[in-house]
């Protein structure tokens, strides 16, 4: 499946990681989806209960994951938002915005952001 892409980047380490935090009933409640590729680390995900948002877990959810990809000497972090989503969140979070995508989904715009840690 991959052997064009790997003729041409060479063998690809591939990855995929993630973190959840459940609560005192073992029902996840928060977490964190990614996949190491290429040499980046890209957060396919990333959701928090709203009666734990603004308490730090997102953070150290997103800082979990980056200092995993980093022992694995992936130092490159991308991901994707929406308007409606997590925008600040990330900025704050030390992340850029690279690229945007009006529209999509339908009267809001998409973000492309990207970090690079370890530095």
């Amino acid at each position: 499946m991959n052997g064009f892409n790997e003729r041409h980047t060479g063998a690809v380490y591939r990855e995929t990681i993630s973190s959840f935090v459940k609560d005192e009933d073992d029902k996840t409640v928060d977490g964190i989806l990614g996949e190491i590729k290429w040499g980046w680390l890209y957060i396919e995900g990333l959701w928090i209960a709203d009666d734990v948002r603004g308490s730090g877990l997102g953070a150290k959810l997103l800082q979990q994951l980056e200092a995993y990809a980093l022992s694995k000497g992936v130092s490159n972090v991308r991901l994707e938002t929406t308007s409606f989503q997590a925008l600040d969140f990330y900025v704050k979070q030390g992340y850029t915005v690279f690229g945007q995508l009006p529209d999509m989904p339908p009267t809001f715009t998409s973000y492309f952001l990207k970090k690079q840690t370890g530095i």
